[in-house]
């Protein structure tokens, strides 16, 4: 039996397989073709439908035979949800996806990464890859239940109430997650990893689309002085990176991406096919107008890693303009980078941007109260750029900022970063001199 991680695949043999997820689970299936969507509303296998040609539920799981799949289907993707109406995964033990084939016993397993918000698993999907089937492991999730994770496959559900055909002011299929099938569809064409819809991400996502929709503009601060970053940290989502996506007028979830693709390749890429990204939030607004606006999140979490990797890079970024002009390199120092730390989340929190703090504080008092005892501080301060790479790239073309990180006398250095704030990125370098 082998052990899969997220991406991972294997070749399935001939004939029928088993697919299992033990505890309080239950498991779907969707059968599509090669565009990604299902054929109609008879390629949804689950509790109410459990047996289509090929495919069938049963108390033991799923079982697939791809040679009896219907005439054009390539994929069939394993869904899993909680047994209890209404339950969270995040509350339930970790789902794990047990694979077996008959005859040959178990042949693979898969546990992915324990979700928090989702209420939707996609586990797997089984594919068509020339003559033969394989088995690839997905764990992404989805916050919006059932409902929404069909519609991404193309089945029409219509909500109580609700009329599907979306005129001007009315209900409209939410923009998430639905888009995010389509995302991963994309991204997979570019070796990308899927991302996972963040509910966090989605609010931000939102309310950013309704502050909009309300000033009827396109905005990275809405009418209440809010800017989209702000919203993404209110809400609990700490950030390494996040890109914005902030669009007026497609009136489908496919006509929104189809524009922000083709945007990206007019400039140098898009978000939707960075693998460093792994989270996304997208929603919609309609303004009174009947204009459609739409917001979206892309986002790698911050965590202990992230934040280490970032700090390094500029670091190294930093001594390799110092190696370039003879100059020997800075070491990394723990109080300047605790201080430096303390001061871009400062700003980022506080929504300021100075070398002096509300309260009056320079440099070289944040330095000593962090207990750096240095004879010459120095600091650059940077806010909005994306990448360690654009940080230190624009503080070499400021004559000021280019002197601090070539001053031949500073011989360390403490590096601070974070999201947030009216410009989203908040970079400080404090340096220190022997």
């Amino acid at each position: 039996m082998r052990d899969l991680t997220s991406g991972g695949n294997l070749p399935l043999p001939d004939g029928p397989v088993s697919v299992r997820v033990p505890g309080p689970f239950d498991i779907s299936a969707l059968i599509t073709g090669d565009d990604g969507k299902v054929s109609g509303d008879g390629d949804f296998v689950f509790y109410n439908q459990p047996a289509v040609p090929g495919a069938r539920l049963a108390p033991g799981g799923l079982t697939v035979d791809p040679r009896r799949l219907r005439a054009g289907a390539t994929r069939v993707t394993v869904v899993v949800t909680p047994a209890e109406p209404g339950a969270g995964l995040g509350g339930l033990p970790a789902p794990v996806l047990c694979v077996d084939a008959d005859g040959l016993g178990a042949l693979a397993r898969f546990a992915p990464a324990r979700p928090v918000h989702e209420t939707v698993l996609l586990l797997a999907e089984l594919y068509r890859r020339g003559p033969r089937w394989k088995l690839r492991a997905l764990g992404q999730g989805y916050a919006d239940g059932l409902a929404g994770l069909v519609r991404d496959f193309g089945i029409e559900v219509t909500e109580d109430g609700a009329e599907p055909d979306g005129g001007p002011g009315g209900p409209v299929p939410d923009a998430d997650p639905a888009t995010t099938a389509l995302v991963n569809a994309v991204r997979r064409r570019v070796g990308a990893p899927p991302l996972t819809s963040d509910a966090r991400l989605v609010a931000a996502a939102r309310a950013h689309a309704e502050a909009m929709a309300a000033q009827r503009r396109l905005d990275a601060t809405g009418p209440d002085g809010c800017s989209v970053f702000q919203r993404v940290t209110a809400g609990g989502y700490a950030y390494a990176r996040v890109a914005e996506h902030l669009v007026s007028g497609p009136r489908t979830v496919d006509a929104f991406l189809d524009y922000c693709l083709a945007e990206g390749r007019a400039r140098d890429g898009h978000p939707a096919h960075d693998p460093a990204f792994t989270h996304v939030g997208i929603a919609h607004a309609v303004a009174a107008s009947g204009d459609m606006y739409w917001t979206a999140l892309w986002a790698e979490p911050l965590t202990d890693g992230s934040l280490a990797r970032t700090v390094a890079e500029v670091l190294a970024l930093t001594n390799a303009e110092r190696a370039a002009a003879g100059l020997p390199p800075l070491a990394a120092d723990a109080r300047l980078a605790a201080a430096a730390q303390a001061y871009s989340t400062d700003m980022a929190a506080r929504g300021f941007y100075s070398h002096t703090s509300p309260e009056g504080t320079e440099p070289w008092d944040r330095a000593a109260a962090a207990g750096a005892r240095h004879r010459g501080i120095g600091e650059n301060i940077a806010c909005g750029q994306r990448s360690p790479a654009e940080v230190v790239r624009g503080w070499m073309d400021s004559p000021g900022h280019r002197a601090n990180i070539l001053k031949p006398g500073f011989t360390h250095l403490g590096v601070g970063y974070a999201g947030g704030g009216p410009a989203g990125t908040y970079w400080t370098q404090l340096f220190g001199m022997t």
